[in-house]
Formats: structure tokens, C-alpha cells, sequence
């Protein structure tokens, strides 16, 4: 796994690489201090995953993802940062960021996000997860069972805080514009007459999928076969017109789910 680092601060690259220098798998191939320098050097260097920070001169981070995105399709992007507001992460996702990661993580959870990245699933640290997610959807999560991810910091538990994009595309959303509806919980409003009407069980489905859960874990739920998730995953990604399961969370969110 070859791995490109991009902070602005030396010293955060210096920690970053001493971490992931000594894991088995991962190789640290070169760092850049600005976007614009960053995306140069992946398009030489041909990196597995570039773990990119936000805040930096010149080009910030949200535009280097997006930049990669075309440049360096292979490449998969995890975000890095001290930033854990709303509209910050969901630019960063929508330009194209496998995972979001705060600074402040332990180095054992961005070695396994870093490994997660590179499997094209999706790590967001938990704290981050729940600005994803439509208002009342936590108290639902704790009346609903078992939640995909922790309350403190790092990658959420279970699956290493990682849920596999099982549509294959580039991670995408609207992170322009306020959210569409205020209704809280899983359930559609009456101000959402314009998406589309899913079965119950395709709902029972986008409800845990915005929240974090893997196919497993959502068979595990519901008690169905993980096969049947897979299926009904992919009806529900056909149905709202999205690609991966970041891109549903964020549309779960905006029609008030």
C-alpha cells in the first residue's frame, strides 16, 4: 500500500510517517506541503491512498481531492484534519474523499482508516458521522439496537470504522445549501413528498446504512441474509439516484430521513 502524505506542518508529516512507517503493509512514497504540490506528486508517484489535511496555502485540501478525483483516479483520498464541522465534511466527501479523519484520532485508528481506504470503504470518524446524519437519528440508533460506531475518538468499532462503498463509484453529495428539511428521525415528513417511495425494508436498510452499518451488520439487525442486504442496497442507491453509500447517508440527511 503506497501512501502520500499532505500537511502543510513538517511535523505532522514527520509523526504521521514514523506511525505508518512501521506497519507491514504500508509505505510512505513521498509528501507534499500544499494541494497544487500534492497533486504533481500523485500523478508521479501513483499512490494508493493520500492522506490529505484541509487547511493549507495555496489550493486547500477540498479542491486537491476533487483535483485527484481526475487526475489520479486510483488514488483514494482520507481527509486528515482538525475540522469537524458540517459544512467542511461534507465538501470534502462530495469532492471525492474516501474517509474523514480528525487529528486528534489514535494512531492505531488511522493506520486501520488508512488500511480501509485503501480497500475503497469508508472510515469517518464517529464524531464526524453524526453531523451526517438527520436530526433524532442518534436517539433512534440507541433504541434500535447496536450502533456502527463509538462515542469517542477514532473509527467507529465493529468493522474498524469502515463501511464498503458496494457501488463502486466516486464518493459524491451536495455540500452546497442548506438541508432541504428539518423533520427529524427515519421516517419522511410530509415536506418530502418528491423522493421516492421506498418498500419498508429498503427504508429499514438507507436508515442503517446512514448510519454507518455495514451489510453485516445491518443483516444482523434486521435478520436477513447479508446477500439480501447487498440486493436491497443496490435497489435503494437505483431508486435515489446515488452511487455509493456516503453519497445516500448525505441524501438520507437532506430529505429529513
Amino acid at each position: 500500500m503506497r501512501v502520500l502524505l499532505v500537511d502543510d506542518h513538517a511535523l505532522v508529516r514527520n509523526g504521521l510517517r514514523a506511525v505508518l512507517d512501521t506497519t507491514a503493509d504500508c509505505t510512505v512514497v513521498g509528501e507534499a506541503a500544499t494541494g497544487e504540490a500534492a497533486v504533481d506528486l500523485a500523478e508521479t508517484l501513483q499512490p494508493d491512498v493520500v492522506v490529505m489535511d484541509l487547511s493549507m496555502p495555496g489550493a486547500g485540501g477540498v479542491a486537491a481531492t476533487a483535483a485527484l478525483r481526475v487526475r489520479v483516479p486510483t488514488a483514494r483520498v482520507l481527509v486528515l484534519t482538525t475540522f469537524a464541522d458540517d459544512a467542511r465534511v461534507r465538501a470534502a466527501l462530495a469532492a471525492g474523499a474516501t474517509g474523514y479523519l480528525l487529528k486528534d484520532a489514535d494512531p492505531d485508528d488511522v493506520v486501520r482508516a488508512v488500511q480501509a481506504t485503501a480497500r475503497d470503504e469508508v472510515p469517518i470518524d464517529p464524531r464526524v458521522a453524526r453531523s451526517l446524519l438527520p436530526r433524532g437519528a442518534d436517539r433512534h440508533a440507541d433504541s434500535d439496537g447496536p450502533a456502527g460506531a463509538g462515542t469517542g475518538s477514532g473509527v467507529p468499532a465493529g468493522t474498524g470504522g469502515a463501511v464498503r462503498s458496494d457501488g463502486g463509484g466516486p464518493v459524491g453529495g451536495r455540500a452546497d445549501g442548506p438541508d432541504r428539511h428539518d423533520a427529524g428521525g427515519p421516517f419522511r415528513g410530509a415536506a418530502d413528498r418528491d423522493a421516492p417511495d421506498l418498500p419498508p425494508r429498503e427504508r429499514d436498510v438507507l436508515v442503517r446504512l446512514a448510519r454507518g452499518l455495514s451489510n453485516r451488520q445491518i443483516a444482523t439487525e434486521l435478520g436477513i441474509a447479508e446477500r439480501t442486504v447487498k440486493v436491497h442496497v443496490g435497489s435503494v442507491f437505483r431508486r435515489i439516484g446515488v452511487a455509493d453509500r456516503t453519497s445516500a447517508a448525505l441524501w438520507a440527511r437532506d430529505h429529513g430521513w
